[in-house]
């Protein structure tokens, strides 16, 4: 579905990407962890066409996507839930729900589709009325994700779900990503949580410094004494 070759980005005289291979196949939850600053939002903001790359391909659906314009990319089923939440404070929750529809033209299905985003996250359905900028972290990120599921993505790509959330919610909001993969959604996510990212992912890579350095499945990740050293918390 996804296919990233040799892409290298710079900004003025740093590399922030140096030649990484990544690939999500359909029906796939893969994830990208890293420390901050490793090159983990960059990746997802070339994929976006928000950053120019400085060599490389990057391919949906065998399509070249770095040929496309960013407001394309929903309309390839392509949605984002960026990094720090980035809600309408000065909108109501069910506003900012239905700006993540603003390309359809189903209303019968629109609404359809914000009942299926409450049964998901019923909190947001008791906070309908509310200000977005009145949410919690954690309420804003249900939101967050919430309005991207509203242009029925085939892939949603997600920049740090749970940072800045208390364990509780970042438990909530790891069952909620797998709720939507078996909707038949292709997730590519980026975290900095390892643990709980390989612990739901099919396939993961390891960003260091602007490369990848590791790829598996979640399992095989999990158990790798290094990865557990470096990222897990464990000692050697």
């Amino acid at each position: 579905m996804l296919k990233i070759e040799n892409l290298s980005v710079k900004y003025g005289g740093i590399s922030a990407l140096q030649g990484i291979d990544l690939e999500v196949n359909e029906g796939e939850i893969v994830t990208l962890i890293g420390a901050n600053g490793a090159g983990k939002s960059t990746t997802l903001r070339s994929i976006m066409g928000l950053v120019k790359p400085h060599t490389g391909k990057i391919y949906h659906k065998g399509k070249e996507l770095l040929l496309e314009k960013t407001e394309n990319m929903v309309d390839m089923g392509i949605s984002l839930v960026p990094e720090g939440r980035r809600v309408f404070p000065n909108l109501t929750v069910l506003e900012n729900i239905k700006i993540g529809a603003f390309k359809r033209k189903d209303k019968k299905d629109i609404e359809k589709d914000i009942e299926w985003v409450y049964s998901l996250f019923p909190r947001l359905k008791e906070r309908s009325w509310q200000l977005a900028g009145t949410l919690s972290g954690g309420e804003q990120q249900m939101l967050a994700v919430g309005r991207a599921l509203m242009s029925r993505p085939k892939l949603l790509m997600m920049d740090e779900p749970s940072l800045g959330l208390a364990p509780l919610i970042i438990k909530d909001i790891f069952n909620i990503i797998k709720e939507i993969h078996k909707t038949g959604v292709t997730i590519l996510l980026i975290e900095q949580n390892a643990n709980a990212a390989l612990h739901i992912a099919h396939k993961a890579y390891v960003m260091e410094t602007g490369r990848i350095i590791m790829k598996g499945t979640g399992k095989e990740l999990l158990s790798n004494d290094d990865i557990k050293h470096a990222y897990l918390g464990s000692k050697k």
